[in-house]
């Protein structure tokens, strides 16, 4: 009976502590799982066998401790880490495109700059085109008249600039070489001593410069013809794109909508006449602003008697076009003609014209003709203009501001879209977050930030 006592007692102890080492095991899997997987694992059948421990390292169990188990990577990096790491490859991702975007629009910059010229002499045109429709002309003839008669009036624009340049040039070469003979007396009674001779010098090493530099001066002119070939190809094209976006520019719209993924199109077609408005009412208000920068500085040059007031006009009206830069160079060379021909006196009151009339423009005329339709901080000008200068010159520089305006106003509508959206329960477009940024974000998670936003 002892014996069979001291036997039960041990079976017991042995049961006891057979217990708890399965509770250990179950501590020590629940654990494991839990920093392997967020998602909770399903606890095992009672009458499955518990499973082996993990194995342990030397002497572990001899110390009294278990082997600590390693984090995921991915977990133990800042969150600002993560979000920065995603935003850089993203943005690097962006330069890329855009690097190989200049580099395309940089080959065919002939194209890409007469398509922008026909998209603006569209937008000026095309409410003419919409009158004759009204009238119940047709469509083709309505804009057969109306590109007829833009091209005829651009035309003669330019026809009158040449004719009175070449009428008045033998008046200012005989004004520039009274100017320039002031302006030598004017040196030698200057107190900075300069001599005749040294006024002599300067002009026989240019004479020798010019003469030396001849083979460069002829490459110089022949690749002035071969520009005059690209003006007039570009025109060409800039004319029959302005012929078909009159005549059936919604169709094509509507062609360029339908090679989009379908959950892009319908944001896609909202920004598309918002934009088209913008546009229309950036050209419209620039050419009205140019018109009557032109004519104010040109009654002024005309009272004033400077040469070539009218040619000098005209210039400033087509300067008009490139914001900022182009209203300083023009009034620049208004006071230059003015001071070379008529004196400083004459260059003085010519500049006080210039910026009357520019502050005019400046602070009455753009914000009531243009309005709340075209928003342009004046750095997003400037910036905007040296770049397109930069990528492609003159034409660059004047396409660059109406692209920002256009770009701002479909970026401000597809996130107001964005919104809308959300507002109304739709899912927004393009999956929702993963990834690194994503880690540990459950669905009511998720749903929460979701809510916040709509209520913000």
């Amino acid at each position: 009976m002892a014996k069979t006592g001291w036997l039960g007692g041990l079976g017991k102890r042995l049961s006891h502590v057979e217990a708890r080492l399965a509770e250990r095991r179950a501590e020590v899997e629940a654990e494991t799982s839990d920093s392997a997987s967020p998602s909770p694992s399903p606890a095992p059948a009672p009458s499955a066998a518990p499973a082996p421990p993990p194995p342990a390292a030397p002497g572990a169990e001899r110390a009294g401790y278990a082997t600590a188990v390693r984090p995921d990577p991915v977990s133990v990096i800042p969150w600002g880490v993560r979000v920065a790491a995603e935003a850089s490859w993203r943005l690097l991702l962006l330069a890329g495109m855009l690097w190989v975007l200049m580099r395309v629009i940089s080959e065919v910059r002939l194209v890409v700059l007469a398509f922008a010229a026909a998209l603006l002499v569209t937008a000026l045109l095309q409410p003419f085109v919409v009158r004759l429709r009204r009238l119940g002309m047709p469509r083709g003839l309505a804009t057969a008249v109306t590109a007829i008669l833009g091209f005829v009036v651009i035309g003669l624009v330019g026809w009158f600039v040449v004719w009175q340049v070449m009428d008045n040039l033998d008046q200012l070469s005989d004004r520039l070489r009274e100017g320039i003979n002031d302006l030598k007396l004017a040196a030698l009674d200057s107190p900075f001593h300069v001599t005749e001779k040294q006024i002599n010098e300067i002009a026989k090493n240019l004479s020798e410069t010019i003469g030396t530099n001849t083979e460069q001066i002829t490459s110089a002119g022949l690749q002035g013809v071969t520009v005059l070939v690209e003006v007039l190809t570009g025109m060409l094209l800039a004319m029959f794109s302005t012929l078909f976006l009159l005549y059936d520019g919604k169709r094509i719209w509507t062609w360029t909508t339908s090679l989009l993924p379908a959950a892009a199109r319908p944001g896609v077609a909202g920004a598309g006449p918002r934009a088209w408005r913008t546009l229309t009412a950036y050209v419209r208000g620039t050419v009205l602003v140019a018109l009557i920068d032109a004519v104010f500085i040109g009654l002024g040059l005309y009272f004033l008697d400077v040469t070539m007031a009218v040619p000098l006009a005209v210039f400033i009206f087509l300067f008009a076009f490139i914001p900022l830069v182009g209203a300083v160079i023009s009034g620049a060379l208004a006071v230059v003609v003015a001071l070379v021909t008529q004196g400083p006196f004459t260059a003085a009151m010519v500049l006080l014209v210039v910026l009357a009339v520019q502050q005019i423009e400046g602070h009455v005329l753009q914000p009531f003709i243009l309005g709340r339709a075209v928003r342009v901080h004046p750095l997003a000008v400037v910036l905007s203009v040296a770049a397109g200068g930069l990528v492609a010159g003159i034409g660059g520089a004047v396409v660059a501001v109406p692209l920002v305006a256009v770009t701002n106003t479909v970026v401000g509508y597809l996130r107001a879209y964005s919104r809308e959206q959300l507002h109304h329960g739709l899912s927004p477009v393009g999956p929702g977050p993963h990834g690194a940024t994503a880690l540990g974000q459950t669905a009511a998670e998720a749903e929460e930030t979701r809510t916040g936003d709509n209520g913000a």
